[in-house]
């Protein structure tokens, strides 16, 4: 097999067309037929973008591909292939105007033979033997489709994963499965490899197979041959006793290789390449798991707590199509916070990604798409079961998969105008038994369907103590309750939005008129939602980093004594774009990650790493808090998130003493110190140790002890980046002109002249229409060869929200979204740094320009 990545050449058309000679007309009218086509690379989303445009619905319909290439297969009679990592959400391939293929799924690989078509291209002559290469991709609603609108995510439409032109042998090996099966005492493990071929022509000349295992240097254990005729279906090739097997960790994940290979029947090729490409190489690993009834995870028999999150196929500016580079960033930040479980939340993801879980020594749940809005009918059904079956057989070899998750709130209803429990708990157990069928190694598991929990293997309740229902010092009695209700208990998705850079000196305190201490925190329709329903933290609390950490803490130091516990899994890592979320401090962004969108590190992330991680590490709370207040005088807590075993704190220079970290000493470990801050400038220093090494960090920060009133005006300064980029920031200030600490009004940018905004990021730097943190604002300009251009701010000052205010309206009103701050222009010269400013209040409003 020889593949190669279609990265490049490709346009892209956004809309729909007449069908696939529209793709080509404008070849053969030339100009005179104006359909607009722009270039693009592959991975690629036409909704990199509009998700996060916070004045309209991002699109959903069709989505044109087109491209040329180049076609020589060196195989005689060989097949050639397109292969698709994933493509958004339905699909039709076309060779010039022929249709090739279709499929249903935005998640799951699929594969076309070109073969044919392919041949019958080479004759138009204009091409000059390049083969046009058309793909229609669609992602508009249907309801008879899985997953449902009502998803908290985006239904990206797109080839927004890798494509990739395939060369096969007339007679190819299409998939392998390496079975593994530990005895007891783990002294030898049964390694068995199945296979099913590729023979379209059905063919029938004999075959001479070759399977290799071979250990994680590269070392052959074992070799089988065999002569055989083609066959059909799944047909045993191999089996093997591995003698005294190394087995796979979190901590070392030892993967071993297994080669088959396919010749005759034309299976040799024309050049070098060809002939060692005939192989298929599968990695593998050899291990056990167990859910201990109402207990504990084990691996290979010994206990593991799961320490997990959730990923999103989701990133700033390009949404889900992620190059390797990037995906590989996101697994090893997940890696190095102390990760050891990862459900992937709510479809089959990248390949890529599988193979980072296996390579990292991350655990898996991964799930199919059936999320939300009820049961549809048999095509609604079928697609569930190909989804299934898909996920299974393609992501079977990766040892890192523990769980195939069946559905998510499947208790959701919306989608149609019956909602029948016992129709779903019937399919339920037809995807339970498929599951079991397609492989009996591995369990199911669903989140949040109370009606099915008996169904599946392991189930995990809806508990958000401290968000959604109930206060976060409920989450072990939750757990407790929801433990012996289910013979496995595995809690998924637990955290607390958070805007990034919004901090407060004292977090939300309005405990006293939240229900708790009932075991009440499981989320119910509408409690995301930000008015109405009980009082509770994600409607009435401050969205800030300050308080997600605090919960973060809470959390983790009661995971660490909840020897029952299997694990947990925070939702989510990374911030990702949404339908449902309007009115976000950021606009269709869930910001409940622990980074955000752009791989920016929030504080929480130290916080996983201080409980989860070995390598000495320290990190002072506030790092992108530059300002801090209070009266001058008052007491004042620094905390440090650090895994050593101890730590001094310096202020301007001066110790303020030696603390132990005691992990149940809650906040911080004990790593906290009560202090008097001087007015205006500090600097903080922690000297950390841990088994002989010494780590320390630093920061410097504002201490404002001056009061404020209601904002009143808006100011803006400049700051050029090293890219080239621009730097705005807004500032609010009061009428006495002193800086509003806590304001967290809407603010939206505007940009006249060259140049435009970085925007539709969903990152505090990257988006037009926010909320202020801290009274600041900032988004990031690209100056487009630094001519004049003049940035605009507006800001609705004269309501602030809620007392508590963050993720409320805060006061959008239509002047928000009016022209007005377009239509003001300040000319002067030319250049990257602001040469004059103005500001305009009037009506409620703020309005501030400045010319960069």
């Amino acid at each position: 097999m020889i593949k190669q990545r279609l990265i490049q050449g490709w346009e892209h058309h956004r809309g729909s067309l007449g069908g696939p000679w529209e793709v080509w007309r404008q070849d053969k009218l030339q100009n005179h037929y104006n359909v607009p086509w722009h270039g693009v690379e592959l991975p690629h989303t036409y909704n990199g973008l509009d998700v996060l445009d916070p004045d309209g619905k991002y699109y959903q319909g069709q989505g044109w591909y087109r491209t040329k290439i180049e076609v020589n297969n060196p195989y005689p009679n060989g097949r050639t292939l397109l292969h698709f990592e994933g493509a958004g959400q339905r699909s039709d391939v076309y060779v010039y105007t022929n249709k090739v293929g279709s499929h249903l799924g935005g998640y799951d690989e699929f594969t076309v033979d070109i073969t044919d078509a392919v041949e019958e291209a080479r004759g138009i002559e204009r091409y000059n033997g390049l083969i046009p290469i058309a793909i229609a991709c669609d992602n508009s609603r249907e309801l008879e489709t899985i997953p449902s609108d009502a998803s908290d995510f985006n239904l990206y439409g797109g080839i927004y994963r890798y494509l990739n032109l395939v060369y096969v042998p007339a007679v190819s090996i299409e998939r392998a499965h390496v079975q593994t099966e530990l005895a007891d005492g783990h002294g030898s493990c049964r390694v068995a490899v199945q296979g099913v071929l590729y023979n379209p022509l059905n063919l029938q000349d004999e075959l001479k197979l070759t399977v290799r295992l071979q250990d994680h240097e590269g070392k052959e254990i074992a070799e089988f041959t065999q002569v055989s005729k083609p066959w059909s279906g799944m047909k045993q090739l191999a089996e093997y006793e591995l003698s005294n097997p190394t087995l796979w960790t979190t901590e070392q994940p030892y993967l071993y290789s297994c080669k088959v290979e396919v010749a005759g029947n034309g299976s040799a090729g024309g050049t070098a390449e060809a002939e060692d490409s005939t192989k298929l190489v599968e990695r593998f690993g050899v291990r056990s798991f167990e859910f201990v009834k109402r207990g504990p995870f084990k691996l290979n028999g010994e206990r593991l707590l799961l320490r997990g999150t959730h990923r999103h196929e989701d990133h700033a500016g390009v949404g889900p199509a992620m190059t390797e580079d990037m995906i590989r960033t996101e697994m090893h930040l997940i890696k190095d916070m102390g990760v050891n479980f990862i459900r992937l939340g709510h479809y089959q993801q990248s390949r890529i990604v599988l193979e980072l879980c296996d390579e990292l020594g991350i655990l898996v749940w991964e799930e199919i798409p059936w999320c939300r809005g009820g049961l549809g009918g048999e095509q609604y059904r079928q697609q569930c079961r190909d989804m299934l079956s898909a996920m299974i057989e393609q992501h079977y070899n990766h040892p890192s998969v523990i769980l195939w998750g069946l559905g998510n709130e499947n208790d959701w209803e919306c989608d149609f105008d019956y909602f029948d429990q016992e129709e779903i708990r019937t399919f339920m157990k037809e995807l339970h038994d498929l599951s079991h069928q397609l492989d009996p190694s591995r369990l199911t598991a669903i989140r949040r369907c109370e009606f099915c929990k008996d169904i599946i293997d392991v189930y995990s309740p809806s508990i958000w103590a401290g968000w959604y229902r109930g206060i976060y010092t409920d989450y072990e009695e939750s757990s407790r309750q929801a433990l012996e209700n289910v013979d496995s208990f595995f809690h998924m998705e637990w955290g607390a939005d958070n805007l990034a850079t919004r901090h407060v000196e004292k977090t939300f305190t309005g405990f006293e008129f939240i229900k708790q201490g009932e075991g009440d925190t499981d989320e119910r329709d509408g409690d995301y939602l930000l008015t109405g329903g009980e009082p509770r933290v994600s409607r009435d609390g401050d969205w800030s980093e300050t308080y997600f950490c605090e919960m973060i803490d809470w959390y983790l130091k009661s995971q660490e004594t909840m020897e029952w516990l299997t694990g947990a899994a925070q939702w989510a890592f990374k911030d990702f774009a949404t339908p449902v979320r309007p009115d976000s401090p950021i606009p269709y962004l869930n910001m409940k990650g622990i980074i955000e969108r752009d791989f920016t590190k929030k504080d929480a992330y130290y916080v996983y790493q201080s409980y989860w991680t070995e390598k000495p590490m320290a990190r002072i709370y506030g790092h992108t808090m530059p300002v801090r207040w209070g009266q001058a005088g008052e007491v004042k807590s620094i905390k440090v998130y650090s895994n050593c075993t101890e730590a001094e704190l310096f202020l301007n220079g001066s110790s303020l003493g030696v603390k132990q970290r005691d992990s149940q000493n809650f906040p911080a470990a004990g790593l906290r110190w009560d202090t008097v801050l001087q007015p205006g400038t500090n600097t903080v220093k922690v000297v950390a140790t841990k088994a002989g090494v010494t780590v320390s960090d630093e920061l410097t920060f504002e201490y404002q002890t001056e009061s404020w009133g209601e904002p009143a005006e808006l100011r803006l300064n400049s700051q050029p980046q090293a890219n080239g980029s621009i730097l705005v920031e807004a500032l609010a200030y009061d009428e006495r002109g002193v800086l509003c600490l806590d304001a967290i009004n809407f603010v939206r940018f505007g940009l006249t002249g060259d140049g435009k905004l970085i925007d539709y990021q969903g990152t505090v730097r990257g988006s037009s229409l926010i909320q202020l943190t801290n009274g600041r604002a900032r988004i990031l300009i690209d100056p487009a060869g630094g001519a004049a251009a003049s940035v605009a701010v507006t800001g609705f000052v004269s309501a602030s929200g809620p007392a508590s205010g963050a993720g409320a309206s805060a006061g959008v009103t239509e002047a928000n979204t009016s022209s007005e701050a377009e239509t003001h222009k300040v000319t002067s010269a030319s250049g990257r740094k602001p040469v004059s400013m103005v500001s305009v209040a009037s009506e409620g409003l703020s309005t501030a320009f400045i010319t960069i």
